[in-house]
């Protein structure tokens, strides 16, 4: 009730009054003295990367925690003083997006980052301009990088039918399947499934929280995650499931199944199956997890 109303009483602020927002917003967010190292990576980058002068230092790692926020029943304690983890907010935007993400951000500093103060890591496949990058450094505590993907990360690969492949997105655009035609949304989870990790701005970090435009998080988030996940010997985490559109990945269970039949190795013995199959993995029954903070109207539920 409280998204509804606050939703329908509130005017979006134009550009200019989100930016003067964002520099307000910028001298308010609490930071850590002095200056940390350069962290972006050397000769090895597939694509130039800029980075902002760093707010934080990295070698004072401990978070302010609040004293006056208790245990919440199935949740780890708050936090206390104590390392943080090698880990970065990743966010894949455009520059068009500055507005959503600066929402994100203030969202994200808000709720949890104001007292780990950890770096964020910006990625697109064209360079981010100067209104990105002045808007996202005034908002975050920690250090902001910006990375261009490179083109073989974002395109068809050399195999590809091209012929094939534009027959079939005219063929889900008829029958109206969501993202049936849409060439860029292809890119996207093709580079979200195996190339975001391979960035070179990503390679400096053990850890990483992918948060996209336009989030909203509706309560603090008192303990670190990174750290619960750690200490607890997690590897993946998910903040959304919900079922699949099934029209969507006509292939993609088979191809899964004969995967798993071909290399038995890579089958944890602690796995899944149970969660994503009601019949021991004969069947898929359309579950579909997210490992990312997604735009409220997609995650209230």
């Amino acid at each position: 009730m409280y998204f509804i109303n606050s939703s329908s009483q509130q005017r979006l602020p134009n550009s200019e009054e989100l930016l003067n927002k964002a520099k307000e917003w910028g001298n308010s967010i609490p930071t850590k003295a002095g200056e940390s190292k350069d962290v972006v990576p050397p000769a090895q980058q597939v694509a130039p990367v800029a980075t902002t002068t760093p707010s934080v230092d990295q070698t004072n790692t401990s978070p302010n925690t609040s004293p006056n926020v208790g245990a919440i029943p199935g949740l780890p304690p708050p936090s206390e003083d104590g390392p943080r983890m090698n880990a970065t907010f990743v966010t894949l935007a455009r520059n068009t997006d500055v507005w959503e993400i600066a929402r994100s951000i203030r969202q994200v500093e808000d709720r949890f980052n104001r007292k780990y103060h950890y770096d964020w890591v910006f990625l697109n496949d064209k360079p981010f301009d100067a209104t990105f990058k002045k808007v996202t450094s005034a908002l975050t505590s920690g250090k902001t990088h910006y990375g261009e993907i490179p083109k073989e990360h974002w395109s068809f690969p050399e195999h590809i039918d091209q012929d094939k492949a534009q027959k079939v997105r005219e063929e889900m655009k008829q029958k109206k399947i969501i993202y049936g035609d849409s060439i860029s949304y292809r890119h996207m989870c093709r580079f979200e499934s195996g190339f975001f990790f391979r960035q070179p701005l990503m390679m400096n970090y053990e850890w990483y929280w992918r948060v996209e435009p336009s989030i909203e998080l509706f309560c603090d988030i008192n303990y670190d995650p990174f750290k619960f996940m750690a200490d607890n010997k997690k590897k993946y985490s998910f903040v959304l499931s919900l079922y699949e559109y099934v029209e969507t990945i006509p292939t993609l269970w088979d191809a899964t199944k004969r995967f798993l039949k071909n290399h038995p190795e890579h089958i944890a013995e602690k796995n899944s199956m149970g969660f994503l199959s009601d019949d021991g993995g004969d069947s898929y029954n359309h579950c579909h997890f997210v490992s990312r903070i997604v735009p409220a109207i997609s995650s209230s539920g």
